[in-house]
């Protein structure tokens, strides 16, 4: 029995508005796990055995090209299923999920997952409106990569991180979860020394800082304008 409290859940949009008798059974049939930075949670092209919810962290999904190189697709933050690949109709993981930061995650095998389907109303609508999101999430990627300049997508990249994961101080936005330039490089489909590039000459306009694993963003509005299509910089 998962001795995690019902109150965990009871919040989160898959299992809102359940009785806590039924999260109960939820968390019964749940296995915990917990992983530190850098550990994967499953790789790309595995059996999707198993469905996944993050209780606490970040998780960084990536998948690899033909040509054997690593891109970022998305961060998720906690609260969010994830590895949710039948509700795609697949039975591999089509990307990898790794942990972006010590990670709580809780899973469950995909033979609940129709049980879960009907005697949870909530649920089936809650993960395909996940589905739909992350699919717009991956057209604009897809987009941005096309029809966008190096800068603009890196601009871009960090407004989305700011903007889902972000966590507010005095000097600006910090990035919630341990990040490095090689990250920033996978996501945005450019090199590592340009990124470097680029967030230095940012550095030295006061629009981020950038440290060891850690990005803030000082002045957002200014990495909005660099994100426009038209901007002149």
């Amino acid at each position: 029995m998962n001795k995690l409290d019902e109150s965990l859940l009871s919040p989160l949009d898959p299992f809102a508005g359940l009785e806590r008798p039924q999260i109960r059974d939820i968390l019964n049939h749940a296995t915990t796990h917990r992983f530190e930075t850098g550990e994967t949670v499953f790789h790309e092209g595995a059996e999707a055995d198993r469905f996944y919810l993050l209780l606490d962290g970040y998780i960084r999904v990536g998948r690899v090209t033909p040509e054997g190189e690593q891109v970022t697709v998305m961060h998720i933050p906690a609260g969010q299923l994830f590895g949710i690949a039948l509700a795609l109709g697949l039975t591999h993981f089509p990307a990898s999920a790794v942990a972006a930061s010590e990670a709580v995650v809780l899973s469950w095998s995909q033979r609940h997952w129709p049980d879960f389907s009907i005697r949870y109303p909530g649920f089936s609508s809650v993960v395909y409106r996940t589905v739909g999101e992350r699919m717009r999430q991956l057209h604009d990627h897809v987009v941005e990569m096309a029809t966008q300049q190096v800068e603009q997508r890196v601009a871009n990249a960090l407004l989305r991180l700011i903007n889902q994961m972000g966590r507010r101080s005095g000097a600006g936005i910090e990035i919630g979860f341990p990040i490095t330039r090689q990250d920033l490089s996978d996501m945005t489909g450019t090199t590592l020394h340009t990124v470097s590039r680029l967030l230095s000459a940012w550095e030295k306009r006061g629009i981020v800082e950038s440290r060891r694993k850690r990005i803030m963003v000082c002045q957002p509005h200014q990495l909005v304008i660099l994100a426009e299509p038209a901007a002149k910089h």
